[in-house]
């Protein structure tokens, strides 16, 4: 009877095992998949934003802007009223 009860529980022991190591290789798997697939995505985003970088930097090389941005006042106006003293 003794022997019984201890190669049952040897048994149940091994089962569990058994069971427990599948049990965490399938969730193992699981979560290293989803990290694969968030890594994949990332890595995806990462390359897109460069490439929308690069296509900025092609359409404007030299980065120039435009000097009389953001002016509001007419540059001649001045050379204006000294040429044409009695013109409004």
């Amino acid at each position: 009877m003794n022997k019984k009860i201890w190669l049952m529980g040897v048994v149940a022991l091994l089962v569990g095992l058994v069971a427990g190591y599948f049990f965490g290789s399938y969730q193992a798997y699981d979560r290293g998949y989803e990290k694969a697939v968030g890594d994949a995505k990332a890595a995806q985003e990462a390359l897109a934003k460069k490439a929308t970088d690069d296509a900025v930097k092609a359409a404007n090389p030299f980065q120039t802007t435009n000097p009389l941005e953001g002016v509001t006042a007419n540059p001649f106006e001045k050379a204006k009223r000294a040429l044409n003293p009695f013109a409004e």
